[in-house]
């Protein structure tokens, strides 16, 4: 069983990489999409400040992950597997077809389809957590409008009286700042996730570790009070490297499918979208970035005229927000199913 644990958590690093690459394009698609930074350059600048949050962020999100939505009786590590497994398809569909779907909903979703693929509906933690994480699906993507739209209409304010030309001279190395404070945003929100689910898994398998002296000894962990440091600096390393490597494809639908954009517009995009999101984080709320930095950039594109928005594409993109968790939970329910018959406890 131990070598088994350790191979789900090792999976469980691959996921968060999933999740790094699959939403890079939150972190760098607007600071490209305005051709402040090369791609590359982008993809670097956006790695680093997703690891710097592993120094200055709290742990409310993970804690809420490992302990606050299923009843921790029914985790087992085939639980854990095929939730992640469900999560990972999901990931690769919606990233294949580019389409900026929430890796951290696919992750809430597979979680909670393996579970009441194994104990039934009662596996959920109906409560605060998932009050708050299934309203925010909607919440988190008007806020992220709002303040988009509302700091793009202080910007045209105070900028009023000067040229296009200037505005965007200043608003350049502005958006190094704003592309800077996302990355470090979702860094904090999405890398804990993973940290979550792990401790989750740990806290199952505890028997198997529970008398190993070696190296080993560092997977055993009696309750979900607490995050091992290596979780936490293991889970922001996978995510920043997914970072590194990102995601093209979604780049160009969140760069300039959605609305065209000027640093003053990524600007305040990037800036609108990480505000909301250190606020769900601080309340230990697991949102989507994706969700979020696309309804900002969409209020940006609002401010110019409502045909900027290209509403067709943004729709399609809505409705991948709706059937994301009840679609990585029907594929993490039928990945546990396979296990379960495969793999005893």
């Amino acid at each position: 069983m131990a070598s088994y644990v350790v191979a789900i958590v090792l999976i469980a690093f691959i996921f968060d990489f999933s999740n790094g690459f699959h939403d890079s394009a939150n972190s760098i698609a607007t600071i490209v999409g305005t051709r402040v930074l090369s791609p590359f350059a982008a993809v670097l600048w956006a790695a680093t400040f997703n690891f710097m949050a592993a120094f200055t962020g709290s742990l409310a999100v993970a804690k809420a992950i490992g302990g606050d939505m299923i009843v921790q009786s029914i985790v087992n590590p085939n639980v854990i597997l095929g939730g992640l497994l469900g999560a990972i398809i999901w990931n690769l569909i919606t990233w294949y077809f580019g389409i900026p779907s929430s890796s951290s909903h696919a992750l809430i979703g597979g979680y909670a389809g393996a579970a009441v693929a194994r104990g039934g509906f009662d596996a959920i933690t109906w409560g605060p957590k998932w009050v708050q994480t299934l309203a925010f699906i909607v919440i988190s993507p008007l806020l992220g409008l709002l303040a988009g739209y509302v700091l793009m209409v202080i910007v045209f304010w105070l900028f009023r009286k000067t040229s296009a030309h200037r505005v965007d001279r200043f608003f350049r190395p502005a958006q190094l700042f704003s592309s800077a404070l996302l990355s470090y945003s979702h860094g904090g929100n999405d890398a804990q996730k993973t940290m979550g689910i792990i401790v989750g898994l740990l806290v199952s398998a505890q028997s198997a570790f529970a008398h190993e002296t070696g190296w080993m000894r560092i997977f055993y962990l009696p309750d979900n009070r607490s995050v091992p440091t290596w979780v936490e600096i293991g889970a922001y390393t996978a995510i920043s490297l997914g970072t590194l490597f990102g995601g093209w494809r979604i780049v160009r639908t969140m760069g300039t499918r959605i609305t065209k954009l000027r640093p003053v517009g990524g600007f305040c995009a990037e800036t609108g979208g990480a505000a909301a999101i250190m606020i769900a984080t601080h309340f230990g709320i697991p949102v989507s970035t994706t969700h979020t930095i696309t309804g900002a950039i969409m209020g940006v594109g609002a401010t110019q005229r409502l045909s900027a928005v290209r509403w067709g594409i943004a729709t399609r993109i809505v409705w991948a927000w709706v059937i994301t968790i009840p679609a990585a939970a029907a594929l993490a329910a039928v990945s546990y199913w396979i296990l379960a018959a495969n793999v005893k406890f």
